[in-house]
């Protein structure tokens, strides 16, 4: 196996976009970003691979830091992983995990456990799902689509999404500007309000090959019970449908039962499991 990296982003989406393409719901994460944010000015430039067997591309991965690699487009094959994992550690020792569809990551987690004798630890289970025949929920109030006097409200929810949700995670000081720039991609960014007064949010991203991917969905604890998450999602998935989208998906946290049950309650069905992995290497003894 013959094992590439690359160092320009677009000459790298050239190989990579029509592997990809090839089953978009199981590449959603990798499309996703490569669509939105491999070529943005960064502070650590991205981590970019290909494999290849006799000269066909059998693999692709790629990471921006300071996010774990994603491994959806890996091989599951133990020694060719071996040699991936080998190679990728000579450009990025300090590769800090893997995430994508679960066969995947723990394929790449046992790896990772051969080759450095390293530990690894579970920090998100999740599914992804995709919606059916959408079953929107009576629910007073009604949807608006967010516009830039919304931006202040909506850092301020998304913070909050990101405390409860991924509190492992990173400093917040650009969440204006990435609300601001949901807004210029052309995202669907749905408010609920219920008597003038926003109670909930749902953004959905602009299709990819016919795919689009809902989240952040985010209801205020002051806002909770009485069914504006289901009602804004139901809005933005309708509204996403309607600028072309044929997949409408979104990934749920395994440990949240409650929104599991909501978004099977509105339409969606399970597709497959995925996972996210912190790897740990053992303490040095020199």
């Amino acid at each position: 196996m013959d094992v590439q990296h690359h160092e320009n982003p677009q000459a790298f989406m050239a190989i990579a976009g029509p592997f990809y393409r090839k089953d978009t719901l199981w590449h959603t994460v990798a499309l996703t970003v490569m669509a939105r944010f491999l070529t943005m000015t960064r502070a650590h430039a991205p981590f970019m691979t290909t494999l290849h067997d006799s000269g066909d591309l059998i693999g692709v991965a790629f990471r921006t830091p300071p996010w774990p690699v994603i491994t959806s487009g890996l091989p599951t094959d133990p020694v060719l992983l071996e040699t991936f994992l080998t190679r990728w550690l000579e450009i990025d020792p300090e590769l800090p995990g893997a995430s994508g569809p679960r066969k995947n990551v723990e394929a790449l987690g046992d790896a990772w456990t051969r080759v450095t004798g390293g530990t690894t630890d579970e920090v998100l289970a999740g599914r992804l799902y995709r919606l059916g025949q959408l079953a929107a929920p009576t629910v007073p109030g009604r949807p608006r689509v967010a516009i830039e006097d919304d931006i202040e409200l909506l850092t301020r929810w998304r913070a909050g999404f990101a405390k409860e949700a991924l509190p492992e995670q990173r400093d917040h000081t650009e969440d204006a500007a990435q609300v601001r720039r949901l807004l210029e991609m052309g995202d669907s960014v749905i408010l609920w309000e219920d008597g003038g007064q926003p109670v909930s949010w749902a953004c959905a991203s602009t299709p990819i090959d016919g795919m689009s991917r809902v989240g952040p969905v985010y209801t205020p604890p002051e806002h909770r019970a009485h069914g504006y998450g289901s009602a804004v999602t139901a809005a933005v998935s309708r509204h996403v449908q309607a600028t072309g989208a044929r997949d409408v998906i979104l990934f749920t946290d395994l440990a949240n039962p409650t929104s599991n049950s909501i978004y099977q309650k509105i339409g969606y069905r399970p597709v497959y499991d995925s996972s996210e992995l912190h790897f740990a290497r053992l303490p040095s003894t020199t």
